[in-house]
């Protein structure tokens, strides 16, 4: 009741501060976060659910829409979810890492209250904290443009979210100890398509039709290819980007990635798989989910369509092949090649590069050679409150060392407006994938090999696609362009994630002298506090 009273006095605040109008629409939910069986791969588990659901709520909003999410922690321990791609302009308070946020308690809630400001298209929302996400409690989002901005092609007939990744039959308690005790993690078990396995989820077609199909890979270790037999697919968004309508017969899809492809049900009247696979893997794990002609009487028959395995080179031309639309509006109505890129100075060039260094006998994982180690306060409340000794700025540097690995809470500074290049370097055999925060940037470049400053006679400066995930691939590099037009404290961190758990990420603060609501809210009222923020005060309304 306590928490009902509190939420519902929350509400009367956000009328009475933004007004009865509140300029843009607000929509409220409420998810109670439960543990419950799962049979996802025809084990018993214990999952994560939310609202008693697995995979979690699907969220439907319109672009500039207030979400106010009250969250009721069920479980035995402290939990947090994150929303990848949403760019919470303003207010990294919302952010959902632990270096923004403390955990809710069990038992308790807490309210989170974003915006999605100028933003359309697919993302999804995960929870952040040790292994959870291994065990569920993960969703799609959906952004919609308003009603008279143009979207570049004409309405399908449905809109289909699909949840794909890599699946452990053990728990996540488990896999934490495993990776507590200085070990990766195991290869995976399977592959699921929104929360099932073989041929698990159906969707249903009408013959002659357009669908939507939204594509996010939601695992933990493997990048995917998604193809559907017999059909095509014209690729239309990648994570808030309207892209060059290019048609694909299968799809690579690296950690933490979402794509929205276009399919019409243009075959004879059947079943049709639906395919996903993992990728650059020794051992190929396969599942299937079904494409359901509405007046189809025959199933699925015949091979399972293959599909690329280990071959870098073709997932590296279609990565390239894969442009901004300039023409076409993205969540305002004027042309996303409108702004234009490349013809920006940047002010500042960052090499980040992974490894996997062992400390102290253990297996970690590492930026610069910096292992990233949790505080016992969120950086942001210490950023705040002027906490001494939780973090200091610097603690990474913004190129390789090539020393020796260490164990730091490691933040970057960085300054509000700032134009900047980020260069991701891999020098190790594994595909990575990249996701930051509070931001979206422009994937200008991509080779094997070292980057040096000749490789920006390479870089795409006209239509590079702009999203919030980039991979790169096994001894090579990645460049990134970004405006750090978004105040705030902002993670940085590998998608796989078990690499991410043991270091390989770090913390980059988007700082500026100025104390206005402009650049960023205020902390939240109702923020909680945790670790030496404890007994402190946020503010009044």
């Amino acid at each position: 009741m306590r928490g009902c009273r509190a939420f519902s006095f929350l509400v009367l605040c956000l009328f009475l501060f933004h007004g009865v109008n509140g300029e843009n629409p607000y929509r409220f939910l409420t998810w109670k976060v439960t543990y419950g069986d799962i049979y996802p791969l025809g084990v018993k588990q214990q999952g994560i659910l939310i609202n008693g659901q697995f995979p979690g709520p699907q969220i439907d909003v319109i672009t500039n829409d207030n979400l106010i999410i009250n969250v009721f922690n069920y479980l035995r321990e402290p939990f947090l979810i994150s929303w990848n791609g949403i760019q919470q302009r303003r207010n990294s308070w919302q952010d959902g890492v632990y270096g923004t946020n403390c955990p809710i308690p069990p038992g308790k809630n807490f309210t989170y209250i974003l915006q999605v400001k100028d933003q359309i298209g697919s993302f999804c929302y995960f929870p952040s904290l040790g292994m959870h996400k291994a065990a569920g409690g993960f969703g799609g989002i959906r952004v919609w443009s308003r009603p008279r901005i143009p979207v570049p092609f004409p309405p399908p007939s449905g809109d289909f979210t699909v949840l794909a990744g890599d699946w452990y039959k053990r728990d996540h308690y488990q896999l934490r100890r495993i990776l507590d005790a200085g070990h990766d993690l195991p290869f995976p078990d399977g592959l699921l398509i929104n929360g099932r396995g073989w041929n698990g989820y159906r969707f249903t077609v009408d013959p002659g039709k357009t669908y939507r199909f939204r594509i996010s890979n939601v695992g933990l270790a493997t990048s995917i290819n998604f193809r559907i037999q017999g059909h095509k697919m014209k690729l239309v968004e990648v994570e808030g980007s309207h892209t060059l309508q290019n048609t694909y017969s299968a799809l690579d899809i690296h950690l933490g990635q979402s794509y929205s492809v276009l399919v019409t049900a243009d075959q004879p009247a059947q079943d049709y798989y639906i395919v996903v696979s993992t990728r650059f893997t020794a051992r190929v794990l396969t599942t299937t989910a079904v494409l359901h002609y509405s007046n189809s009487y025959k199933g699925v028959w015949g091979p399972i369509p293959g599909g690329p395995t280990t071959q870098i080179d073709w997932s590296l031309n279609q990565a390239r092949s894969i442009r901004w639309n300039l023409t076409a509006s993205g969540p305002r109505p004027n042309p996303q090649g409108s702004y234009h890129y490349g013809m920006i100075k940047t002010s500042r060039t960052i090499t980040l590069a992974n490894s996997a260094p062992i400390i102290n006998r253990k297996q970690r994982f590492a930026v610069n050679s910096v292992s990233f180690v949790p505080p016992d306060t969120p950086l942001k409340l210490a950023d705040y409150f002027k906490i001494p000794g939780v973090f200091y700025l610097g603690s990474i540097p913004s190129y390789p060392t090539w020393g020796n690995d260490y164990l730091q809470t490691s933040v970057m500074s960085s300054n509000f407006r700032e134009f900047i290049e980020i260069v991701f370097q891999n020098w190790e055999d594994t595909v990575q994938s990249w996701h930051i925060d509070g931001h979206s940037f422009f994937v200008v470049g991509m080779d094997g090999g070292q980057w040096t400053p000749a490789s920006r006679a390479t870089y795409n400066l006209r239509d590079a696609v702009a999203r919030c995930t980039t991979q790169v691939y096994p001894k090579s590099w990645t460049a990134i362009y970004m405006a750090l037009d978004n105040v705030g404290m902002w993670n940085i961190r590998s998608e796989n994630w078990a690499r991410q758990y043991l270091g390989q990420q770090f913390y980059l603060r988007v700082y500026t002298s100025s104390n206005s609501w402009r650049d960023e809210l205020p902390i939240p009222r109702n923020a909680l506090l945790c670790g030496q923020a404890r007994g402190r005060h946020t503010r009044p309304f």
